[in-house]
């Protein structure tokens, strides 16, 4: 049914869930699965005033976020080895978090993608948006999201 299944982590308690559904769905068909964790570029102030930030503290920041990803997708490969499902482990770059996930299953050629629902409503899904949503609307394989 799937052949390669990716799985959207934030290595939050929800997306946990998701990536054991991910893994069993993966050893029920036989997929294989990409583990991927979006990592955010450090935001930079453009604001008249703003504290500036030094570009080695700035990339210290970010190879600490990069080093704390993998440590999330490797922790799922290590998973998936032990139940003999052949797990990539990836990260990407991106401030659009939807973006990164839709090409990163394009590039993998995955055929469906499964990830968590933070389920945030009213004016923190207003002012925060949803990523979830995101991915639902402009992706064009099938999303699986759990709640």
């Amino acid at each position: 049914m799937y052949k390669r299944i990716l799985v959207a982590t934030d290595g939050s308690k929800l997306s946990e869930a998701a990536v054991e559904h991910a893994l069993n769905l993966a050893d029920l068909t036989g997929a294989e699965v990409v583990a991927l964790k979006v990592v955010p570029l450090y935001p930079q102030t453009y604001f008249e005033g703003g504290v500036g930030v030094d570009a080695d503290e700035i990339k210290r920041i970010e190879q600490q976020w990069q080093s704390e990803a993998l440590l999330v997708v490797n922790a799922i490969k290590s998973e998936g080895q032990k139940r003999q499902i052949k797990v990539k482990a990836t990260t990407a770059k991106s401030d659009l978090v939807s973006e990164a996930i839709i090409t990163t299953a394009k590039r993998n050629k995955c055929d469906l993608i499964v990830m968590a629902s933070h389920g945030r409503k009213g004016i923190k899904r207003l002012l925060l948006g949803s990523e979830t949503q995101q991915v639902l609307t402009h992706s064009h394989i099938p999303v699986l999201v759990l709640r």
